[in-house]
């Protein structure tokens, strides 16, 4: 069974950016990831990955309709066992208390530090495997 990780948010370029970080991992089948651009597209793709072993959901924070902090506990609710790490512009420290609280496991602001992430992603490939 493939290892799953889904990334959240409105923004196009954000699917080519992660594919092209994670390129070797995804052409090593190491894990695979999914986009979804809104948390409605979201929330359907965690509702069908019931049976997959989705590891990480990343979430941008500010997206149109239902923002990234509505999600988190929507997500939360369908899969407790999946960590959220919310991604942000706006690191403010309120920002960050009300992820944290809302159950996301970090908060990562923009640009991305992909160095950090791989190390987080790398933890759960580890532990799930």
């Amino acid at each position: 069974m493939s290892l799953l990780i889904l990334v959240v948010d409105d923004e196009p370029d954000v699917e080519i950016l992660f594919r092209q970080q994670f390129r070797r991992d995804l052409r090593d089948n190491r894990f695979a990831m999914e986009f979804a651009n809104s948390a409605a597209s979201a929330l359907q793709r965690i509702s069908d990955a019931a049976g997959a072993s989705l590891i990480l959901i990343l979430s941008d924070i500010n997206m149109p309709g239902m923002t990234g902090l509505e999600l988190l506990p929507k997500a939360k609710a369908l899969r407790p066992d999946v960590p959220v790490i919310m991604i942000t512009a706006y690191g403010d420290d309120q920002t960050k208390r009300k992820a944290l609280e809302g159950g996301a496991e970090a908060l990562l602001t923009k640009p991305v530090d992909f160095v950090a992430l791989r190390n987080v992603i790398d933890t759960r490939v580890t532990g799930a495997a």
